[in-house]
C-alpha cells in the first residue's frame, strides 16, 4: 500500500486531505459555523498541511494508515454511543412498563 501511494502522489494527497478534513470536522470543529473567509483560510491551511503530510508519506512514514486508524477509532466510538443510547432507550421503555 505504501508503494502504491508513492507511485500515485495525487491520489495520496487527496486521500490525506479527505481524511484530515474528516478528522477535523468530527473532532475539532465547534458547533457554530465560521465566517466564509475564515473557512477558506482554514481549508487552505489544511491543504498546505496535507502537502506536508504527503512529503512525510513519501518518505515512508505511514501517514495515511495512521489517519485511517484515527477515523476507524472515531467510527468505533460513534457505534459505541449508538449502542449505549439504544440500551438506555430499552431500559427506559422497560421501566415504564413496570
Amino acid at each position: 500500500m505504501q508503494r502504491w501511494f508513492a507511485e500515485h502522489p495525487i491520489v495520496a494527497y487527496i486521500v490525506i486531505f479527505i481524511l484530515l478534513t474528516y478528522v477535523y470536522n468530527r473532532v475539532f470543529r465547534v458547533n457554530q459555523k465560521l465566517p466564509i473567509g475564515k473557512e477558506i483560510v482554514l481549508y487552505l491551511m489544511m491543504a498546505l498541511g496535507s502537502g506536508m503530510l504527503l512529503i512525510f508519506q513519501h518518505d515512508k512514514l505511514p501517514i495515511i494508515q495512521c489517519l485511517l486508524v484515527a477515523v476507524g477509532l472515531m467510527l468505533l466510538v460513534r457505534v459505541r454511543y449508538f449502542v449505549e443510547a439504544r440500551q438506555k432507550r430499552k431500559a427506559a421503555a422497560a421501566a415504564k412498563r413496570h
